[in-house]
């Protein structure tokens, strides 16, 4: 009999970003909303079998990628006045607590948008159903709504033409 344990296992879910997404909305002269997405996440979901603590979420999403449906605005919120997407070209996201089971978790970490990093809260809800597709490939997918203060990460411009407030849902499918 072998004296030696061995570690609990974790999976280790890829971001599959052709179907994740980020959509966020924003106060639009304090009247309206105006929406729109990012594409193109990016990164990895490690789950602990048994401990929830000991898994962890990194993601990255290019700012490049950021569509409202309207060229201009897009142009001029990947500018040095909101974005700044070629100063900062990704928005990053590493947990540093998991707590939860099942379908529910609390993701715990730090928020890196325009340079500023702070931390935040999540809430994930699914993630505890699998499917195949392909043939031999798992799928898992979690999704969020929560929202982040625009000024807290530098971006001011246009705040009171703009809300400060956004709300942001995400969208991801991951593969192992």
């Amino acid at each position: 009999m072998s004296t030696a344990t061995s570690a609990p296992a974790t999976t280790t879910w890829n971001i599959d970003p052709a179907h994740s997404s980020a959509e966020f909305k924003v106060k639009h002269m304090m009247i309206s909303n105006v929406k729109g997405s990012f594409s193109g996440l990016s990164g990895v979901l490690t789950e602990h079998a048994v401990d929830s603590t000991l898994s962890s979420v990194e993601a990255s999403v290019p700012v490049a990628t950021l569509s409202t449906g309207d060229a201009q605005r897009d142009g001029h919120l990947k500018s040095a006045d909101f974005f700044d997407a070629e100063k900062y070209p990704t928005l990053d996201f590493k947990s540093t607590q998991v707590a939860g089971k099942g379908d529910a978790y609390e993701v715990t970490g730090d928020l890196t948008m325009h340079g500023v990093t702070k931390p935040i809260t999540i809430r994930l809800k699914g993630g505890d159903k699998e499917v195949e597709f392909p043939k031999g490939t798992k799928r898992v997918g979690v999704v969020s709504t929560f929202s982040v203060i625009r000024s807290e990460f530098g971006v001011t411009a246009e705040i009171g033409n703009l809300g400060d407030e956004i709300p942001i849902t995400i969208g991801i499918q991951a593969s192992k």
